[in-house]
């Protein structure tokens, strides 16, 4: 073996022996669930970040970058992090006081009514098995580049891996190795982008070659490549696509099952506020910092093909082989890392939410999640074998169909009075519906739908008529209505000046981070990009009225405003002046 596979195949035994020590601390059902509740913020931070960065990120996204969208994608990411910010406050955080053990349990608890929590479980079966088929796919496609298996061997061993410890040791496994896989990646994805810049002198120089790449004249505009034989037409249907988009994916950071899940097990409320704003940045940063490295490739081969195989092709060729090899095996750890975190869900989901349910004490319900999570696991194998690998948009699709379907719902079963549960369950089904019908009309040519008629769009309004509408039809019980003010009274225990403040620094941190990205980016990107293309001349201001700059200002735009909000909200819950928010 060269010291490519070697790296991964002495990850993947760290993971499982890491894996195995959790499991033999499981010892009732809370523990294999929700960690006993008692996960510290490096913990919430870890699974939170390692969760969302998969396959997708290091390779879809990344050849995305690398291909067509340099530019945009280094500009854009502003918009989505911030839904980790608001999610933690407005919804992760009264998740958390449910003391669910699944997301689906809670919207069932909320609203009294099995058949709610049954909708949802059945949106995360079909939405995350197919992230899960995404990232199990990106982890064989890594395996057959980098060792002598083959496709379908790479699919077999990368189940096997990341199934063997996630169904012994559930979500406690889950968080430790999400945390070391976070760790691993994260610190390599600087380390390539300071090896991959430094081979061409430099970011400025690496900039001012980019920005003249006769190649790809559009790569480091503000919309990257659009035209006819593009997925855009014009810069203005990329904008549009990129706002769409950007919503969507904070209502995914904010209430996807596989981001506020994570919620349930942490600590206290502050771990889950400071969790969010810690992962909105450090999402955000290793985003910039991989999109960046991904398209600083192109001055070195600008050919890669398929693009998905960008960052194994710059960690094979324009890195120290010892630096490849960890940056590879970090690629893998953060597609493990999602894998086990979406078989958990599911299994989760099905044991839990769906199924009839079981009758017994706590170890056969224990064995009972395990049998079932086992038999998610042989499914979702065996799919993988059949379907063709589409990282990119296979991701893009099951991702935001919960930016659709559960993102009304999640927000309004803890601030709406009106929200009854048929209106739940009928809004959960119809924009899961809306968005899947549409997107598989228009992926098969039956239509050809505009920018803004984006299927995440027409689903999320879908769903938001269909509560509203059905809830007028009905009536708020008094059991529903009483369960959502129980979620606003505040525990006792997370009254607390002392964590208050710590907890407020946390919102001060997005505010700095904002203002910081936004002088990087004028300084390190607009600037440059402008003298590269004529825009001034040396010694001039920078024109303020470019797209480029507008969207980098945009970053202290968003960040900034959202960090006093947080400041503030969390002052008044949780200084003791009053007991319920």
């Amino acid at each position: 073996m060269d010291i490519y596979s070697t790296s991964i195949l002495i990850s993947i035994l760290i993971y499982l022996i890491v894996g195995n020590y959790a499991g033999r601390k499981v010892k009732h059902l809370e523990d294999y669930f929700v960690v006993g509740r008692q996960a510290p913020t490096l913990l919430i931070v870890g699974t939170l970040v390692a969760s969302v960065l998969s396959t997708n990120a290091f390779l879809g996204e990344t050849g995305f970058s690398y291909d067509t969208q340099g530019g945009a994608y280094i500009l854009w990411p502003a918009i989505w992090v911030a839904g980790y910010i608001y999610g933690g406050i407005y919804f992760g955080r009264y998740l958390r006081r449910s003391r669910s053990l699944t997301v689906a349990e809670f919207f069932g608890h909320r609203f009294n009514s099995k058949s709610v929590q049954q909708a949802a479980g059945v949106t995360i079966v079909l939405g995350i098995g197919g992230y899960l088929l995404a990232v199990t796919q990106g982890t064989a496609v890594i395996l057959s580049q980098l060792t002598p298996l083959s496709y379908n061997q790479g699919l077999f061993v990368s189940w096997l891996s990341y199934t063997m410890f996630t169904l012994y040791s559930g979500s406690r496994g889950v968080v430790l190795t999400d945390t070391l896989m976070f760790l691993l990646f994260t610190v390599m994805t600087f380390v390539a982008l300071y090896y991959i810049v430094d081979v061409h002198g430099g970011w400025l120089s690496a900039m001012d070659g980019l920005t003249k790449l006769e190649s790809k004249p559009e790569l480091m505009t503000w919309h990257g490549v659009v035209g006819e034989g593009t997925e855009w037409e014009t810069p203005t249907d990329y904008l549009i696509w990129s706002i769409i988009t950007g919503i969507a994916w904070s209502l995914v950071a904010a209430v996807s099952p596989w981001q506020s899940s994570r919620y349930l097990m942490a600590k206290s409320e502050h771990v889950v506020i400071r969790s969010a704003c810690i992962a909105a940045i450090i999402v955000a940063v290793s985003n910039l910092a991989l999109f960046a490295a991904a398209t600083v490739v192109n001055l070195s081969k600008d050919d890669i093909s398929p693009p998905e195989e960008t960052m194994i092709w710059a960690a094979m060729n324009m890195m120290p082989s010892l630096m490849g090899a960890m940056l590879l095996a970090g690629v893998m750890a953060a597609a493990l890392s999602s894998a086990t975190t979406f078989l958990s869900l599911v299994g989760f989901s099905v044991s839990n939410d769906i199924v009839p349910d079981h009758k017994g004490d706590d170890q056969s319900l224990l064995l009972f999640s395990r049998k079932i999570m086992l038999l998610v696991g042989i499914v979702a194998l065996l799919v993988s074998f059949f379907m063709p690998p589409q990282l990119f948009w296979l991701t893009y699709y099951v991702g935001t169909v919960f930016a659709s379907s559960w993102g009304p719902v999640a927000f309004m079963s803890v601030w709406s009075d009106t929200i009854t549960a048929k209106g739940a369950f009928w809004g959960i089904i119809s924009g899961f519906a809306g968005n899947v019908i549409l997107r598989f009309a228009d992926s098969f040519g039956f239509v050809d739908l505009p920018s803004y008629l984006n299927p995440i769009l027409v689903g999320g309004l879908l769903s938001l008529v269909v509560v509203i509408w059905v809830s007028k039809l009905g009536k708020v019980t008094d059991t529903e209505r009483q369960r959502r003010l129980e979620l606003h009274h505040t525990p006792s225990e997370e009254i607390d000046s002392k964590q208050t403040k710590r907890t407020q620094w946390a919102a001060i941190a997005i505010a700095i981070f904002g203002i910081a990205v936004t002088v990087i980016q004028l300084i390190y990107y607009v600037y440059p990009y402008q003298l590269a293309t004529g825009t001034l001349t040396v010694g001039q201001g920078i024109d303020w009225f470019t797209a480029e700059a507008l969207l980098a200002l945009g970053w202290a735009g968003i960040f900034v405003p959202w960090a006093i909000v947080s400041y503030r909200i969390i002052g008044r819950s949780y200084n003791g002046l009053q007991t319920s928010h």
